[in-house]
C-alpha cells in the first residue's frame, strides 16, 4: 500500500470508513482483517432486537454503496483490495439469526471468507459486470448469502447430532 493511498484514507472519514477504520490499510489479507472487524461489531450488534440488527446491516450495506464509490474514484481503482466495508457488511448478514457462540461465530468467519474469495456463481458474474459502490458492495452480500444458508444448514444438523 502506498503512502499516498494511506494519507488519502486516513484523512477522509469516508475512506476510512471504507477502508474498515483501517483494517483495509493491511499489508496482507486486508479482506480478512476487514471480516474481523465485523465480529466485534457483530457482538455489539446481538444485544439489539433483530429488527434493529437487520436495519443496521442494511443501512450499513447502503452507507457502504455509498462510500466505497467515493474511496473507489478517489483512488482511482474500481474495487480495490483496501475497501473492506463490503466484508464487514458480508459478515453482519452471514451471521443473520445465528446463535451467538464462539464457535459459530468463527464457522461464520470461514464460510464467508470462502465464498467471497470462491465467487460461486452468480458472484463471480455480478463482481466482473457491475461498476461503482453497488457492484463493490453486492458480491459481498451474495457470499453472505451463500455463508448464511450454508452455515444454517449447519447450525440445523447440529441439533440432532
Amino acid at each position: 500500500m502506498t503512502n499516498n493511498v494511506k494519507q488519502i484514507v486516513l484523512r477522509n472519514p469516508v475512506h476510512l470508513l471504507s477502508f474498515g477504520f483501517g483494517a483495509g490499510l493491511s499489508p496482507i489479507a486486508p479482506g480478512t482483517f476487514g471480516t474481523l472487524i465485523a465480529m466485534p461489531i457483530y457482538l455489539v450488534l446481538t444485544s439489539f432486537s433483530t429488527i434493529i440488527y437487520v436495519l443496521t446491516v442494511a443501512f450499513m450495506f447502503c452507507i457502504g454503496c455509498w462510500a466505497s464509490k467515493q474511496t473507489a474514484d478517489a483512488l482511482g481503482v474500481h474495487d480495490h483490495p483496501g475497501i473492506v466495508i463490503d466484508e464487514i457488511v458480508g459478515y453482519l448478514a452471514t451471521m443473520l439469526f445465528v446463535p451467538v457462540t464462539w464457535y459459530w461465530m468463527i464457522f461464520g468467519f470461514l464460510l464467508f471468507r470462502l465464498f467471497d474469495i470462491w465467487k460461486p456463481w452468480p458472484i463471480k458474474k455480478v463482481d466482473r459486470q457491475l461498476q461503482g459502490g453497488v457492484g463493490i458492495m453486492l458480491d459481498d452480500l451474495l457470499a453472505a448469502i451463500y455463508s448464511l444458508l450454508s452455515l444454517h444448514i449447519v447450525v440445523w444438523s447440529a441439533q440432532y447430532i
